[in-house]
């Protein structure tokens, strides 16, 4: 891969600094760099590009950092190495980035990287909006994710799969690299980036991959397809957990063990998170304020919103509308 984003220059100075700070503007505040050992000197490069969903930056250091995620936004990170090679861990998980191998970083990981060897060491780093990632498998799976979908760390470059989200990256960079106005509009970036996630998700393994690999899971009970049918159709509407039960034609105890069961969540967690899906889409998508989208959705208590968006989405409901 040529060394892309020639025209997107951020930094190039002697100071490590400079490279940590850079990298934290660019990536949105969502991360925190620090150097694993003394600040070296040197060749600090960072070349970058910044959207609404995505931030890529291309990284030219012998700096050793970690990265660590911070409270802004909740996002996923995918590295490419350009040339040279990468020692980078995560989570206890260790491997070596390179043309043939990239890492998948999940949110709120903490992942360290250090150059392996003595030439110079060049590595893409793709920041992804994990709202985006929650998309793109709804769109797949007809369903929201119950949990948040984490990925295996080291992605197989060299396999058809691994290539084939190679090659969308590489476009990705190709249309920023070439100038065309055209190529600049976030309604391009964004299907471009749907497209990379979408590959991700059918590629990497993660913790949701039954759902998109295997075909059809074994039906949910009568029960519970009625108490989820019920949801969808009054979200909008208060809910309580004697309403799902009802619906279900059965007890509150023996539709919330069936929920747990099938869903890993109690029914009233499946409704708040499909109900701050929901919202934060209106919220991404159109311009209405906050407090009339989460009204229409249900919520009758915005103190209480918005704790519970910070927990699920890591920011708060008013950083996502400044994003619109």
């Amino acid at each position: 891969m040529p060394a892309p984003l020639r025209n997107f220059l951020i930094t190039r100075s002697p100071n490590p600094v400079d490279l940590l700070n850079a990298a934290t503007r660019l990536f949105g505040g969502s991360i925190a760099t620090s150097p694993l050992d003394s600040l070296r000197k040197g060749d600090h490069e960072l070349r970058g590009v910044a959207a609404r969903d995505f931030a890529v930056g291309y990284f030219a250091s012998p700096l050793d950092v970690r990265v660590s995620s911070t409270g802004g936004r909740s996002s996923y990170f995918v590295n490419i190495g350009v040339s040279g090679a990468i020692a980078a861990s995560c989570g206890g998980l260790n491997t070596l980035l390179d043309t043939a191998t990239a890492g998948v970083v999940n949110p709120g990981d903490t992942q360290e990287l250090r150059p392996a060897r003595l030439t110079p060491s060049r590595f893409l780093g793709l920041r992804i909006d994990a709202a985006l990632v929650d998309q793109e498998f709804t769109a797949l799976t007809g369903r929201p994710p119950v949990s948040t979908v984490r990925f295996g760390f080291a992605l197989d470059l060299a396999r058809p799969k691994g290539r084939a989200v190679l090659l969308l990256i590489r476009s990705l960079l190709e249309q920023l690299d070439s100038g065309d106005p055209l190529f600049q509009r976030p309604e391009l970036q964004r299907s471009q980036l749907r497209c990379i996630v979408t590959a991700l998700l059918l590629a990497q393994p993660h913790s949701h991959t039954g759902e998109l690999r295997d075909g059809p899971q074994p039906g949910h009970p009568r029960s519970l397809r009625a108490a989820l049918a019920f949801i969808e159709a009054n979200l909008t509407e208060h809910i309580a957990l004697g309403d799902i039960a009802k619906a279900a034609d059965c007890a509150p105890r023996t539709i919330s063990s069936a929920f747990r069961d099938r869903l890993g969540l109690s029914p009233m967690s499946y409704v708040r998170n499909l109900r701050l899906d929901r919202i934060r889409q209106d919220i991404l998508n159109t311009t209405d304020k906050v407090g009339t989208i989460a009204y229409r959705w249900g919520v009758s208590h915005l103190g209480r919103f918005a704790g519970d968006y910070h927990s699920r989405f890591n920011e708060l409901p008013s950083d996502t509308a400044a994003r619109r």
